[in-house]
C-alpha cells in the first residue's frame, strides 16, 4: 500500500506540474504581444545563446560527420555503394541527427543555464524586486529568452549540419580523393524540400521547448541554494525527454503528410 500511495502521489505531482507548465506556456502567448517589447534584452539573449554556442555545436557537428562517415564507409564498400556516402550522410544529418543532437547540446548548455540563472534570481528575490518596482519580470526574463531560443536553435542546427557535412567530405577526400565540388553536387542532388522543411520546422519547436521549460523551472525555483541546482538539473532532464517526444510527433506527422 505504501508503494501504491507513493506512486499515486508521484503521478499527482506530475500532472500538477504539467498543468502549471501549460499555464506558464499560455501566459507566454499572452505576454509576447503586449508592449513594451524588450528588444535590447532579446538581442542580448540571442547573442548569448547563439554566438556563445557556435563553437560547441560546430565541434560536435564536425565530429559527428567524421565518425558517421568512417563507420559507414566499410559496410557500404562491401556492397559497392561507397559512392552513396555523401547522399546518405547529408540526408541523415539534415533530417534527424543534426536537429536532435544540436537540441540536446543546447538543452545541456542553454536550458540548464536559463534554469540556474532565473533560479538564482528567484532565490535572491531579484524577481520579487522587479515586480515591486513595476517591471514585468515575466515579459523581461521569460519572453525574451523563449523567443531567443526559438529563433537561434534553427540557425545553430543549420550551422551544425554544414560543419558535419564538411567533416564527412574531409573523410571522403582522404579515403577516395573526392573533390569538394563533386561532393557538394551529390549532396544538393539528393536533398529535397521534404528533407529540409520538416527538420527546420521541428527545430523551432525544439528551441521553444528548451526556452519555455528552462524558464519554467528557474522562474518557479524553490527557496534555497539547493533549489537552484535542482532547477537546472530538472530543466535538462525534462527538456531532453520533451525533445524526443516532439521529435517522434514531428516524424509521425511528416510521414502522414507526405504519404497523402
Amino acid at each position: 500500500m505504501d508503494m501504491i500511495s507513493k506512486f499515486i502521489e508521484s503521478l499527482k505531482s506530475f500532472f500538477i506540474e504539467i498543468g502549471e507548465l501549460s499555464y506558464f506556456t499560455g501566459k507566454f502567448f499572452v505576454e509576447v504581444f503586449k508592449r513594451p517589447f524588450e528588444f535590447k534584452e532579446f538581442i542580448r539573449q540571442c547573442y548569448y545563446m547563439g554566438n556563445k554556442s557556435l563553437l560547441l555545436v560546430g565541434v560536435t557537428g564536425f565530429i559527428i560527420g567524421l565518425v558517421f562517415t568512417l563507420q559507414s564507409r566499410p559496410t557500404l564498400e562491401e556492397f559497392g555503394a561507397a559512392s552513396w556516402i555523401p547522399s546518405m550522410v547529408s540526408v541523415s544529418l539534415i533530417r534527424e541527427i543534426g536537429p536532435i543532437i544540436t537540441a540536446l547540446i543546447c538543452a545541456g548548455r542553454i536550458g540548464s543555464g536559463i534554469g540556474a540563472e532565473l533560479g538564482s534570481m528567484r532565490v535572491t528575490e531579484q524577481i520579487d524586486a522587479m515586480e515591486v518596482s513595476g517591471t514585468n519580470p515575466y515579459k523581461y526574463l521569460v519572453v525574451t529568452r523563449v523567443l531567443a531560443t526559438t529563433l537561434m536553435l534553427p540557425l545553430l542546427v543549420f550551422f551544425g549540419d554544414v560543419i558535419g557535412i564538411y567533416g564527412s567530405y574531409l573523410v571522403e577526400n582522404l579515403k577516395a580523393d573526392v573533390s569538394l565540388t563533386l561532393y557538394i553536387n551529390q549532396v544538393i542532388n539528393i536533398l529535397e524540400f521534404s528533407d529540409v522543411i520538416p527538420s527546420t520546422i521541428k527545430s523551432f519547436f525544439f528551441g521553444f521547448a528548451i526556452g519555455i521549460v528552462g524558464c519554467f523551472k528557474g522562474y518557479n525555483c524553490k527557496k534555497g541554494t539547493a533549489g537552484v541546482g535542482k532547477a537546472a538539473n530538472e530543466a535538462v532532464v525534462f527538456i531532453s525527454m520533451l525533445l524526443f517526444i516532439i521529435d517522434f510527433i514531428a516524424v509521425f506527422v511528416t510521414n502522414i503528410f507526405y504519404d497523402l
